[in-house]
């Protein structure tokens, strides 16, 4: 069976991004009991519209129920998930066990995955889910690849695996972070996590007291706690004999530019493309990112994941603009999100994966009928030649 490629989804347009860029399966967030408070997420409406799309689609939906509730939070998160099923979700992705628990008595049509909260770093762990009613675990980003293929072996099939290959990652292990809570009193198992990680940081030695101390890592600021992105594509091919069942983005608070490149990237390796070291960062460098590592997956992380100007972003290009679903004359419609100029060339990346370029009309004509030289992001929308596919995306080169 081919293995399945997880997009991330933090509202009903990224969704459906996903979809259109080659994802499996999508996993999302609920207004309530989800790790991503702050991603948008899904109304109940949203869910099922989502659903609606992933299954004439042919596609999958899984709903993240994982944080770690209190006691009076139960009853809240059991009415979502009986809800949720009744309207044709495919899996709850869940971390805590007496979520679990609570789910199975429920007798749910859905699936039960674990999530990479719970840290399952073992074999016996994850039958220990199977026994209690898991379909699939997603095993721990702290498993090297000679871990995850002995575990593979153990299991022998008895229970599907999932790996996150690409995406952000805590500092702390496997997500089980209390800074925020410390910091800002936001909650990072509720999912309410700030980032504090990711903020600027100084060093101060005790006894010189207003001295601070830079550790500069590039010219936006010091990131001291803050990890490199995973990026696992040489690890797919070995992962994929090992028998993991599916592979995992990780973003849903990143941008639909993100997840139609990451996702298109990850489809074509997943169908068989290969890619040179080089081609792969220059296709994924596409997006904004704090620099590629491989983590543990070659075994324990040494000093060149955190050698920031190795891997970091040199491209970083601006999406501009996309192709809706609207023709006006038999030209297709580009919805504008960042400033264009009249005249200048943007590459294109579509659905399909293709790469090309188009150079815009001079002067630039909008839906309106207006000639102008630029435009910006304010609800414009220009009329373009030749058939572009829907969903296509326009950036400009960094």
């Amino acid at each position: 069976m081919k293995p399945q490629l997880l997009a991330p989804a933090g509202n009903l347009e990224k969704l459906k991004w996903a979809v259109k860029y080659g994802a499996d399966a999508v996993y999302f967030g609920m207004e309530f009991g989800s790790l991503r408070n702050f991603a948008g997420n899904f109304s109940l409406q949203d869910a099922q519209a989502g659903l609606d799309f992933l299954h004439q689609n042919g596609k999958k939906g899984y709903v993240t129920l994982n944080i770690y509730p209190f006691s009076d939070e139960y009853e809240k998160l059991i009415e979502t998930a009986k809800k949720l099923d009744d309207i044709g979700v495919d899996a709850f992705i869940v971390a805590d066990m007496g979520v679990l628990s609570e789910l199975n008595k429920l007798g749910l049509s859905a699936d039960i995955h674990i999530s990479t909260q719970a840290n399952t770093v073992s074999f016996q762990t994850a039958m220990a889910y199977k026994q209690l009613g898991a379909k699939r675990v997603n095993l721990a980003r702290e498993l090297s690849l000679e871990k995850i293929i002995d575990i593979q072996k153990n299991l022998a099939g008895q229970i599907e695996t999932e790996v996150f290959i690409h995406g952000s990652v805590c500092f702390s292990y496997s997500g089980r972070c209390a800074i925020s809570d410390y910091l800002t009193a936001f909650r990072a198992n509720h999912g309410e996590c700030k980032h504090p990680c990711r903020w600027k940081y100084f060093l101060v030695e005790e006894k010189r007291p207003g001295v601070y101390l830079p550790v500069i890592e590039d010219d936006r600021g010091t990131y001291i706690f803050n990890s490199k992105e995973l990026a696992l594509f040489d690890y797919v091919p070995r992962l994929i004999e090992a028998g993991v069942m599916a592979f995992k983005i990780e973003g849903r608070m990143k941008s639909i530019h993100y997840i139609a490149s990451v996702v298109s990237f990850y489809r074509r390796l997943l169908d068989g493309e290969t890619f040179t070291e080089k081609q792969a960062y220059e296709s994924l460098n596409r997006v904004p990112n704090r620099g590629y590592c491989q983590g543990f997956m070659k075994g324990n992380v040494g000093p060149e994941d955190y050698e920031y100007a190795k891997n970091e972003s040199k491209i970083n290009t601006v999406f501009v603009g996309n192709i809706t679903g609207e023709k006006i004359g038999g030209q297709s419609v580009l919805e504008v999100r960042n400033k264009i100029f009249a005249g200048e060339t943007l590459e294109v990346l579509t659905p399909d994966g293709n790469i090309s370029q188009a150079t815009m009309s001079e002067p630039l004509v909008n839906t309106e009928n207006q000639q102008l030289e630029e435009v910006n992001n304010n609800e414009q929308f220009l009329l373009l030649q030749g058939n572009w596919s829907e969903y296509s995306i326009f950036r400009r080169p960094g």
